[in-house]
């Protein structure tokens, strides 16, 4: 048999999908429907007709601003797009209605295609075109090195930067042969991650290119994707860290069949050593596996099996990818040393969209600053100490928030944490730490503080700690710390008043 020859474009990829497996579901939405590859080329081409017909052309940046419940509306917009030659920017509907403005503006986009939100004003807005009489392959005039996406950063420490992928960025390691594609050990593969976010985009790329239908759902709770898992023997899982900590806070690995998962995933933000312990416990039949990278860096990765024998590693780095911790000036640094993480990634790398030279301050020589501080042991395996930006410097310390919080992790009443920095007169900052209990639980300032003061360090024990109910995430599940001192200075002023 001919190996076909491998897809340059991301419509290419689903060319080649419909042709091979056109019967074959490839995304599913609970309670919304689903989508076959034939259905998906299909309807991609009617898109790329349709907007071309509106003044599309090549090079145009085109929003997709869609919710949970639109993905199948998303991935064939998506596809659509490209296969016009425009340039696909993904947007959740979860963004409040100034940033995704932002947005727009901030890439000039032409138009907007949405779902089932109403639209706002702005450039014109449409949903997708219905089921069209369009016959024959996708066809399009996008080429390999022309840009296919622009993906927005999280924003956790600042304004949300567009970052541009060609379409080698996002097709690199596409397979070609049916027998040889990813997650073969599964029939599904089951999210929850938001469109707009890089998690979410490498999912829609599992959908055209592994083995597995993508099983997804309109809105995350630990019951509903317990529920997906036992009802389609989910071989594949994939969540963000807090996802996992709601998964097994809930007690949904004794109250449902979950023995069909063999690999469970999480990325977008770095697993706690105590959860991937209760991970691993609650799904002893999975691989239990932590995936390192950031918009700018994608496909660059490191991968990590968990091993209780270094539950804090992050892995290697994959796929082709290539991983060093830096100086100042970027030059490695021996094992042991802390420095900056930088990432490597075998195909053409990202940018951000619209900045000068000066503003790509974060690439250089195809290699990514990603805005971490870590070490690699004697092996070559990665370890975080904090994000950059995230270190609090306390008097003569330097303190890794990360560290504190996986202590706080152990804690068998603490469902979420995180630690950052507060000004203080003499010190420079001290530490404080926000904290959510399980549900039935209670915890104090007291208690806390109890419980790290035997296995932190005197400088590294937070001054303040204040209990919440919930921690602020953006839409990717990370949480934004520069929103916790006010929160946290609210509950101290409460509690004063309160005495």
């Amino acid at each position: 048999m001919t190996t076909p020859h491998a897809p340059r474009t991301v419509p290419e990829v689903l060319a080649l999908r419909a042709a091979q497996d056109p019967d074959k579901v490839a995304i599913i939405v609970e309670g919304a429907g689903e989508l076959t590859f034939a259905e998906w080329e299909r309807r991609a081409a009617a898109v790329a007709a349709w907007i071309g017909s509106r003044g599309v052309r090549r090079g145009d940046r085109v929003g997709l601003l869609f919710g949970a419940r639109d993905w199948i509306g998303f991935a064939v917009s998506f596809c659509g797009v490209q296969a016009a030659g425009a340039v696909a920017v993904p947007l959740s509907d979860r963004l409040a209605p100034a940033e995704a403005a932002y947005m727009l503006d901030d890439c000039d986009a032409v138009a907007v295609l949405h779902g089932a939100q109403q639209p706002p004003s702005g450039p014109w807005w449409a949903a997708p075109p219905p089921e069209s009489s369009i016959d024959g392959p996708l066809t399009g005039t996008a080429r390999s090195s022309d840009p296919a996406q622009i993906l927005y950063t999280s924003g956790t420490t600042g304004r949300s930067k567009g970052v541009i992928a060609s379409h080698a960025n996002l097709v690199y390691g596409v397979e070609t042969r049916p027998n040889r594609r990813r997650f073969r050990h599964s029939g599904h593969l089951l999210h929850a991650f938001p469109i707009g976010t890089n998690a979410g985009q490498t999912m829609l790329m599992n959908a055209l290119d592994a083995h597995p239908a993508m099983l997804t759902l309109p809105r995350f709770t630990p019951a509903r994707f317990a529920r997906l898992i036992e009802a389609y023997a989910v071989g594949t899982v994939f969540l963000v860290p807090s996802m996992a900590i709601e998964l097994l806070d809930a007690g949904m690995p004794d109250r449902h069949d979950l023995s069909s998962v063999r690999l469970l995933g999480s990325a977008a933000a770095a697993l706690p050593p105590a959860v991937a312990a209760r991970l691993a416990k609650a799904f002893p039949r999975a691989t239990v596996t932590n995936y390192y990278t950031s918009t700018e860096a994608a496909p660059a990765q490191t991968i990590m099996i968990y091993d209780p024998a270094r539950p804090g590693a992050l892995g290697k780095a994959a796929l082709g990818s290539d991983l060093r911790v830096g100086d100042e000036s970027g030059e490695p640094l021996p094992a042991g040393e802390i420095g900056e993480v930088w990432l490597r990634s075998p195909t053409a790398p990202r940018a951000y969209y619209g900045r000068p030279e000066g503003g790509q301050s974060g690439f250089r020589d195809g290699w990514v600053r990603m805005g971490d501080l870590g070490y690699l042991d004697a092996d070559g395996y990665l370890y975080l100490v904090d994000r950059e930006s995230d270190v609090v410097k306390s008097g003569a310390f330097k303190v890794s928030t990360l560290q504190v919080e996986a202590a706080l992790y152990e804690h068998p009443d603490v469902a979420e944490a995180a630690v950052f920095g507060l000004p203080h007169p003499v010190l420079g900052a001290v530490l404080a730490a926000a904290v959510v209990p399980r549900a039935g639980r209670e915890l104090s300032q007291v208690s806390v503080r109890d419980f790290l003061s035997g296995r932190v360090a005197r400088h590294e024990l937070p001054e303040r700690v204040a209990v919440l109910d919930a921690l602020p995430k953006n839409q990717s599940g990370k949480v934004l710390k520069r929103r916790l001192p006010a929160l946290i200075d609210q509950r101290y002023q409460e509690r004063i008043e309160d005495d």
